[in-house]
């Protein structure tokens, strides 16, 4: 039972994540809701298993806790779009853990959150990478400050956070700040000749600044000396023996610039090794090679039709997230790009079945008139047409200048005014009245008619009865 009951786990988590998201949709009760949430994290924090390859060390099977821990609407000290932030950069963090590029305390990691009041988000000091959730970032301002301290009862590590506050006030363009001091990125940082364009990544992460770091920046000349190493448009910075920073207007541009800085540093330190010098080595001519970044279109957007627009960074994120998302970590992330196509649904595909059919009852005797062609409906409008137009016409016969032949014309009647317009008629039954019984109209139409009384009368008693009509007639007008 225990192997059929873990195999259940995913399922039962999902169909758990659908009734949550029902009940947000009605607006259900916040006890009830509260504790299908309660439930939910247990099961992703204990029924979820994450395999961890990023080293052979890591290899094997672990528990992880939930990133996103922010539940219900956003608390009054969250600005629009900081819960969003706040599962990106916690989800970075788990990034760095699973990669194996955590390096405690000489690893940083910052967002900013607001221009306007300059506010950012650091990780507390003393939590791990693999323990960082969005509630446990803390909030600061640019002096260091704490603004929210978030879940945890941690502060910051002020030493740490000095780079990057000026790093913010250089660069007011930069959004994201990610330090690196791995092995490879530590030895690069200690070359002389820095990083070599040995490599595509190389090549990728575009212009880099160096600068000679003491570990503080308290004074004034270290932040003007920062300034003029870094530039206005830098977005790599080589801190000496003291590893690398990534800048990137968003999260995921500066995971992706960061991501290919560390390929590039293992590419270099093998190479070097291998190689047993600078100048036994390919340099590339950063001119002549020009790598592709992700997110640009050549020839595949000719061959296979526009592509869609992305930031830098982006895809390959987005990637990484639903890789977290399958192993459990629920990071809460905002998908912009779907990975499977919508089908087209047809007219067949009914989400709500008819309420309402239509019928009608069949009357005995009464067969239902079949179906005509449409040239035979166009020819029965068109003697409606014919018949109901307001103009009359009168066969006359005109005699012609040679005796014997006439030609027969019809002519125009004069126009009678009528108060009453044309009245479409199609079948026999128009003028029946509604709700009639079928069976009394049949039967008063095929009722044999009363005879006529003239038509016992001979032609000089109709001739007769003609004139004495006449004569009343006349009668009465000389009498008016």
């Amino acid at each position: 039972c225990v192997p059929d009951f873990k195999q259940s786990l995913p399922s039962f988590r999902e169909e758990l994540d659908v009734l949550i998201q029902e009940q947000m949709k009605k607006g259900g009760s916040s006890s009830n809701l509260w504790a299908l949430r309660q439930l939910a994290d247990y099961m992703a924090s204990h029924g979820s298993a994450a395999a961890l390859t990023a080293s052979p060390s890591n290899t094997g099977m672990m528990m992880v806790t939930p990133i996103n821990d922010l539940h219900g609407l956003e608390p009054s000290g969250m600005v629009k779009g900081e819960r969003l932030m706040r599962c990106k950069l916690a989800s970075v963090h788990r990034l760095l853990d699973l990669y194996g590029w955590a390096q405690l305390s000489h690893t940083c990691l910052t967002l900013r959150v607001s221009k306007e009041q300059e506010h950012f988000l650091v990780l507390p000091d003393g939590l791990a990478y693999g323990e960082v959730t969005a509630s446990s970032l803390v909030k600061v301002n640019i002096l260091g400050e704490v603004v929210e301290r978030g879940s945890t009862t941690l502060g910051i590590d002020l030493d740490s956070f000095s780079l990057h506050s000026a790093i913010y006030s250089t660069r007011p363009d930069v959004r994201c700040l990610l330090h690196l001091h791995t092995p490879a990125t530590a030895a690069v940082s200690a070359m002389k000749y820095g990083l070599l364009p040995l490599s595509h990544e190389a090549l990728l992460v575009g212009e880099v600044a160096y600068y000679n770091y003491n570990g503080l920046m308290e004074d004034e000349e270290d932040r003007v000396a920062l300034q003029k190493s870094l530039g206005p448009t830098c977005k790599v910075l080589v801190l000496r023996n003291h590893g690398v920073v990534a800048l990137g207007d968003s999260v995921e541009e500066a995971f992706y610039t960061i991501y290919h800085i560390q390929a590039a540093c293992q590419i270099q330190v093998s190479a070097l090794c291998s190689a047993g010098g600078e100048q036994n080595l390919i340099m590339l001519d950063r001119s002549v090679h020009k790598p592709n970044a992700a997110g640009t279109v050549g020839w595949a957007g000719s061959t296979f039709g526009p592509l869609t627009k992305s930031r830098l960074g982006e895809h390959e994120f987005e990637a990484l997230m639903r890789t977290l998302d399958n192993l459990g970590y629920r990071t809460g992330y905002a998908y912009r790009f779907p990975v499977l196509l919508e089908r087209s649904r047809t007219r067949r595909e009914v989400e709500v079945p008819a309420t309402v059919h239509s019928f009608q009852f069949e009357e005995e005797g009464v067969h239902p008139l079949p179906r005509q062609h449409p040239y035979a409906q166009r020819q029965q409008q068109e003697k409606t047409r014919w018949l109901n137009t307001p103009n009359s016409y009168l066969r006359v016969n005109q005699d012609q200048a040679s005796p014997g032949h006439q030609r027969t014309t019809w002519l125009k009647t004069e126009e009678m005014q009528q108060g009453s317009g044309a009245i479409k008629i199609e079948n026999s039954n128009q003028f029946v009245p509604l709700f009639t019984n079928p069976q009394e109209v049949l039967e008063t139409r095929n009722k044999p008619e009363t005879p006529n009384p003239f038509n016992q009368l001979t032609d000089k008693e109709l001739e007769e009865y003609r004139k004495e009509v006449q004569r009343k007639a006349e009668g009465q007008t000389d009498g008016k």
